[in-house]
């Protein structure tokens, strides 16, 4: 028996059944937005980079895309700065945006991309604000300098897929001015997937997947179409920390990504299974 507690039988198994998805999926682009518990657990990080350099090593594109929320919030407390929330979005004063921009480029942007390179040469890091590639807006007065997505400049990420690397996004844009502006991640992961085409936009988070009953964590919905996702969204059937992804999916899939799913981050090896096997794990929405 090996370490892995799979016999080679087993093991090729796996490898025989994961083959039809490395040939449909080959050369094709898999937006993933990253954070949560996946990114603060040291073991799940790890196996984050190296499910993400698999989908790479068997011809996949991936793009990983991230925010970094709680590390915000944990700066934030070490400096005595009070965090303040409005329908669900953190108001961003100009010392909470240069708190933003510290811990999303200069930390855990950096921290994915060494994970990631700890596997090769792989991964290169971007913010928003670098050649143009995510064009923002104010949201709102009352919010400070929190932003829209106004338009994506995907070419950066074209040529660093095209000599096939690994780009990792951090959610700061600018607008035309050079003012940054600090992105809702899940918005900005499903705009770059739109602008990408991408076959798949994949959201890692701290639920199993999209529920029939909030209140059962075996409810899962394994697939639904975007009339279906629309319906949960209006009647009220999602929680509220979920509408913002699921609007993604919706808009995603809507404007020609070919499916969204939204995945438990905390499962080992999460991605791998949800896209080379036939059962998958939590939600695929589909157009």
């Amino acid at each position: 028996m090996s370490d892995s507690g799979l016999r080679p039988r087993e093991k090729a198994g796996v490898l025989a059944e994961a083959l039809p998805y490395i040939r449909r999926f080959w050369g094709r682009v898999v937006v993933v937005k990253y954070g949560g518990n996946a990114m603060e657990d040291p073991a799940l990080a790890q196996l984050f980079a190296q499910d993400i350099v698999l989908m790479r090593s068997v011809g996949m594109r991936p793009v990983v895309v991230h925010g970094g929320g709680p590390q915000i919030g944990d700066l934030m407390s070490r400096l005595g700065k009070e965090p303040e929330f409005r329908q669900g979005l953190r108001v961003t004063d100009a010392e909470t945006l240069d708190i933003a921009r510290m811990v999303l480029v200069g930390k855990v942007n950096r921290d994915i991309v060494s994970e990631i390179n700890v596997h090769g040469p792989l991964a290169v890091g971007l913010s928003g604000e670098d050649a143009g590639l995510i064009t923002a807006s104010r949201r709102s007065p009352e919010l400070g300098f929190v932003g829209d997505v106004d338009a994506i400049n995907a070419s950066i990420l074209e040529r660093l897929l095209s000599e096939e690397l690994i780009p990792v996004v951090a959610t700061i844009g600018s607008d035309l001015e050079g003012q940054a502006y600090n992105i809702n991640a899940d918005t900005a992961a499903g705009a770059i997937a739109e602008a990408l085409s991408a076959e798949k936009l994949v959201y890692l988070t701290n639920v199993e997947g999209l529920l029939k009953d909030v209140e059962d964590p075996g409810s899962v919905i394994s697939q639904l179409s975007a009339d279906d996702l629309e319906a949960m969204i209006d009647d009220g059937t999602l929680t509220e920390g979920m509408i913002p992804k699921a609007r993604s999916c919706l808009r995603a899939v809507r404007r020609g990504v070919g499916h969204a799913h939204i995945l438990d981050g905390r499962v080992p090896h999460a991605l791998l299974l949800e896209i080379f096997t036939t059962e998958g794990i939590g939600t695929m929405v589909e157009s």
